[in-house]
């Protein structure tokens, strides 16, 4: 057998859906020796990521800890612990995340009820506040806030209201949104939420960040039947990330450095700040393309800063103008996903990779590849107008 060389990864301006670019110092602290995962100095750092995702997440929810996974085991987290077979779920499908809780529920026996709006549009509370009509006893109301598949943001804050009114839990997903706009689990009330480090936390993909508050905890412990899932089962991951530390998994020593780091590095430049580079450098590239006749097609006045769905023109090639930003410029961008695959690219703005230089060069090449593709495009345009 003859031996691989040693992989060499190229240095890829990452702007797609995620995962986004990672800064030096997280990367570093990759680099660190591995302790072990009951070692004293593991144990008071466990404690420090515990306290920092509580500020990032705005909660002070006990139960606050990063699964071994993810942001797909975060999902698979909190619907496992929630929902036991027969309970009444409605989620919110508009995107492909969406379709997914579905699945999901549905696995873990739940009778679900859809509550469905084109790709690129919102949830509106009028349409839960219909589906909460129609269900008997709903246990749980699941919603992605930010939509990675369409660019669209639901609000949720009277959502959660019209949920806990009909006495139902409300499940957020903030894999795309936690650390780039906005997340506030306290002040909105919201249950139980899920994230991932990959996007706008700009650490590498592996681990989901969650959150469940005492209500939620309380109906995870009362169940009537035992969580399906040995490994997700938070009524024994508490004993490992509470006070007790009885060991359950070896958790992945080498990514909590990264997110410790990562972490650190959202706070240090505070949420308020973050939140304002990621709009800021939204706005900059909206103006932009539409400098040069490309507009965004998720839904006005609720568009993501830091994932843009531009729409292909008539008559250019999708697929190749991503291959060609990919082979010519080192630039990733992400394909529509759905009934928008071919339609749009999905262009992410998130976290390190969230700067006005990297909105500049990426639009320099896009406005290269386009003209090399027969559309006329006014680079000098484009590149004024993100000034």
């Amino acid at each position: 057998m003859q031996i691989a060389p040693a992989f060499k990864a190229p240095p890829r301006l990452l702007m797609g859906p995620g995962p986004s670019n990672t800064a030096a110092e997280v990367l570093s602290a990759m680099s660190q020796p591995v302790v072990g995962h009951l070692d004293p100095v593991f144990v008071k750092m466990m404690e420090e990521l515990k306290t920092m995702l509580r500020a990032v997440f705005l909660t002070s929810n006990e139960m606050t800890f990063p699964i071994s996974g993810t942001g797909s085991a975060g999902m698979e987290f909190c619907f496992v612990n929630l929902v036991e077979p027969g309970d009444e779920v409605i989620v919110g499908v508009n995107g492909v995340f969406g379709t997914r809780m579905v699945d999901v529920a549905e696995r873990c026996g739940a009778r679900v009820t859809k509550v469905e709006s084109g790709w690129g549009n919102i949830i509106t509370p009028q349409q839960i506040s219909e589906a909460l009509r129609q269900v008997s006893k709903p246990k749980l109301v699941a919603i992605v806030h930010a939509e990675t598949s369409t660019g669209a943001l639901t609000p949720v804050e009277e959502i959660s209201k019209l949920t806990h009114d009909a006495g139902a839990l409300l499940l957020l997903d903030t894999v795309t949104s936690l650390g780039g706009c906005p997340v506030r689990i306290d002040e909105w009330n919201v249950d139980a939420v899920y994230s991932g480090t990959q996007k706008c936390l700009s650490c590498p993909p592996g681990l989901a960040p969650v959150s469940l508050n005492a209500r939620a905890m309380e109906v995870a412990r009362r169940r009537r039947t035992t969580v399906q899932s040995w490994y997700l089962d938070v009524n024994l991951l508490a004993s490992y990330w509470g006070q007790e530390r009885v060991y359950h998994h070896t958790a992945p020593i080498s990514m909590n450095y990264a997110l410790h780091a990562a972490l650190r590095l959202v706070l240090e430049e505070g949420l308020e700040n973050r939140w304002r580079r990621h709009k800021q450098n939204h706005l900059a590239l909206k103006s932009a393309l539409g400098a040069i006749g490309l507009d965004i097609v998720s839904q006005e006045g609720h568009q993501l800063w830091q994932l843009n769905a531009v729409r292909v023109p008539q008559d250019v090639d999708e697929a190749g103008v991503r291959k060609r930003l990919l082979n010519d410029f080192n630039i990733e961008v992400g394909a529509g996903l759905g009934p928008l695959k071919g339609k749009i690219w999905r262009v992410g703005l998130m976290g390190e990779t969230s700067t006005r230089e990297n909105v500049r060069l990426f639009l320099s090449a896009f406005c290269q590849v386009l003209n090399e593709c027969g559309r006329k495009t006014d680079v000098k345009a484009a590149l004024a107008a993100v000034e």
